[in-house]
């Protein structure tokens, strides 16, 4: 039977690949996607989400969640995403709406599910803390890293943005699987993969125009070649777990360290003592997860 799913994120580039490819595999069922402050304003990244859910033709409920993180103020990724969140694209109307109910009001709704969360973890640890933890079946989400940042030398952005957020959530109980930078940086979006995008058809030639300009913002501001699609690796997880390999660790999130707020402190070696709170992804078949997110945006088109 298919996964529930409900996807939290932030669109961004390699959101709206994760949007297609939990709508497009069907080894997931997506139910709803929530929407929070994080590459972009609310406004801006919930419009996003009806642009590439309109050009896709995908109709699941979206809902609007926390327009800031829990205590500090909103951090955007406007250097890597754009002004709009998402820009490259000429996206067409946009026929796809918003629904009225807050977005931890619709996680509730279409409970129990698999929680995927590809951006800042304020609506999540906001659901945690009004609904409890029962009807979780499982968090699996893009952020953090065993290495290296991406936002600050120790800290990724998605856990950089609400670290308050994200400590909730790895202490809350629920089964967590960490998708972290370490992992992502394996799936590069190369030419030959823009190639295939492009290969198919309207919406395929929409991802190649997302990955373009995510390209050029990535070459400028990190220097790599090719483009990192860290979001769908989250959603691929779930899709099929043996693309993503992962181990048992303690996971804990600095929230007050002047140099290192938001850093993902991965005892991969049992040095601290503490019980495993996650798994934490460590490696990745990459050529089996681009094949999986070309299948499933050629489902869609």
């Amino acid at each position: 039977m298919p996964t529930p799913v409900v996807l939290d994120c932030d669109p961004g580039h390699d959101d709206a690949i994760a949007i297609l490819l939990a709508a497009g595999a069907p080894e997931i069922d997506l139910r709803a996607i929530t929407t929070v402050a994080g590459n972009q304003t609310l406004d801006k990244v919930t419009l996003n989400a009806r642009r590439i859910c309109s050009a896709a033709g995908i109709s699941v409920p979206i809902a609007r969640g926390c327009a800031r993180p829990l205590v500090r103020p909103l951090y955007v990724a406007e250097d890597i995403h754009g002004e709009s969140g998402m820009d490259g694209p000429a996206f067409g109307s946009v026929s796809v709406g918003v629904v009225e109910e807050h977005a931890i009001d619709v996680m509730h709704a279409n409970m129990p599910a698999t929680l995927v969360a590809t951006g800042a973890l304020t609506n999540v640890a906001a659901y945690l803390t009004r609904y409890g933890t029962s009807a979780v079946r499982e968090i699996v989400l893009m952020g953090g890293s065993t290495e290296r940042g991406n936002t600050t030398p120790y800290a990724e952005f998605n856990i950089y943005v609400d670290p308050e957020a994200a400590a909730v959530v790895f202490g809350s109980g629920v089964p967590v699987t960490m998708i972290g930078l370490n992992v992502t940086h394996q799936a590069l979006v190369t030419p030959r993969v823009v190639a295939r995008l492009n290969g198919l058809g309207p919406l395929g030639r929409i991802c190649g125009d997302l990955m373009t300009f995510f390209a050029a913002t990535y070459r400028e501001v990190f220097g790599f070649e090719a483009p990192p699609l860290h979001d769908p690796v989250a959603v691929a997880r779930v899709v099929d777990p043996t693309l993503v390999t992962c181990v048992e660790a303690f996971v804990g999130i600095e929230t007050t360290g002047t140099l290192t707020r938001g850093a993902t402190v991965v005892d991969l070696h049992g040095r601290l003592g503490m019980e495993p709170n996650a798994r934490v992804a460590v490696g990745l078949d990459v050529d089996r997860f681009f094949d999986l997110v070309i299948d499933a945006v050629g489902r869609l088109t």
